[in-house]
């Protein structure tokens, strides 16, 4: 008799404790039953264009598993579109990112996601590449591991699937509730807290790789996202131990001063949040790669091997002048720190010639507005 009994979908609906449909099974997790009530899609598109408008004034939606939405991929492409009027029609600034795995253009081309959390284009490559563990820490794989060519091959390919203004809008995380804190990554061992408990999440860890992977985040098209206490060198297996609390007392600050300094690095240089990416060298255990505008360029040199490594890197590519151009080095990290004392590098032959220790990484920047 509920006037809300339209809104779920009963798997017995004659009996009085009848079993009501649950997201992929979980009867913790009542599945609302959108086709089959206009009064719910109306309530809940009326909801969505209500917390962005005034007085509440939120900035936006992030959707939860939407792509799970209804009980078909048409029935959610039509309510996404929708919602995405609704919205908007209220707040016209309003942005509207989904929880999605696999590949978004679908969702991209009907005006219906503004962005998505970036796994497929961002935390699966980069946690391959520096670690050689997937994002839950269950499984190991040594061929991806420091292999710089496959980084540029995945994260390239899955890039393709996004328009740009959604590129540049995707939220690029290390971690998140769902998957292992990304500093137990760098302990390359398989595990959750089931089968290893609490302690070992902690063992073992390479704060180093944590830090080339926040440099990387803070240097790659797309919106940094920091996973409350990654900061602070929170660890955890995935789910549910990857939901535990700030660190308070035991902060690591050497981790929240390189966070810092990373995103005051990105802050300053205006390529490093909106320009070009570029693919300039890749191999066993290094990545380098551009990011560029007419103003402006930068080389970010990525060793994440074991031992020291001495690389031209070929910044002409980025329109650097072939000879005698300086480039400044901005960010150089190594020994689980981080020196921001600027110097110069001489480019000769079109080519940046840098040597960097194990586990270490540089920022190399040059401007266009210095030549005639």
């Amino acid at each position: 008799k509920s006037p809300y009994r339209s809104y779920f979908k009963f798997n017995k609906p004659a009996e009085a404790k009848s079993d009501y449909e649950g997201w992929w099974g979980y009867q913790t997790l009542p599945k609302l039953n959108y086709e089959q009530s206009e009064e719910l899609v109306e309530y809940i598109l009326d909801t969505g264009a209500k917390w962005v408008a005034e007085p509440y004034n939120a900035d936006g939606w992030r959707l939860d598993v939407a792509a799970d939405l209804g009980h078909s991929q048409k029935f959610n492409h039509k309510f996404w579109k929708q919602f995405h009027e609704r919205v908007r029609e209220s707040n016209p600034e309003a942005f509207i990112f989904a929880e999605h795995y696999g590949s978004p253009e679908s969702w991209f081309a009907g005006g219906e996601w503004d962005s998505v959390m970036n796994y497929d284009a961002f935390m699966e490559p980069v946690t391959w590449f520096l670690t050689g563990m997937d994002k839950h820490s269950e499984s190991f794989d040594g061929g991806r591991l420091y292999d710089g060519k496959q980084f540029f091959d995945s994260m390239f390919k899955n890039m393709s699937k996004f328009p740009r203004p959604a590129l540049d809008s995707a939220l690029n995380q290390l971690s998140n509730h769902d998957h292992s804190r990304f500093l137990t990554r760098t302990n390359r061992t398989v595990g959750r807290i089931s089968t290893k408990g609490p302690h070992e999440a902690g063992y073992n860890t390479d704060k180093r790789t944590m830090e080339l992977a926040v440099l990387i985040q803070m240097t790659w098209p797309g919106s940094p996202g920091i996973y409350y206490a990654d900061e602070a060198g929170q660890v955890g297996w995935t789910d549910p131990d990857s939901r535990r609390t700030y660190p308070w007392g035991n902060e690591d600050w050497q981790l929240i001063e390189f966070h810092r300094a990373a995103i005051e690095l990105r802050k300053r240089i205006p390529c490093l949040k909106m320009g070009s990416v570029k693919k300039l060298d890749a191999g066993n255990g290094f990545i380098a790669y551009g990011r560029f505008d007419g103003n402006e360029c930068c080389a970010v040199i990525i060793n994440c091997s074991d031992s020291e490594i001495a690389l031209s890197v070929p910044v002409w590519e980025l329109g650097v002048p072939r000879d005698g151009a300086k480039m400044t080095c901005r960010f150089f990290c190594r020994d689980g720190g981080f020196d921001c004392t600027e110097h110069g590098a001489e480019v000769r032959f079109g080519r940046l010639f840098a040597t960097l220790p194990e586990k270490s990484a540089c920022v190399y920047y040059y401007s266009f507005k210095n030549t005639d």
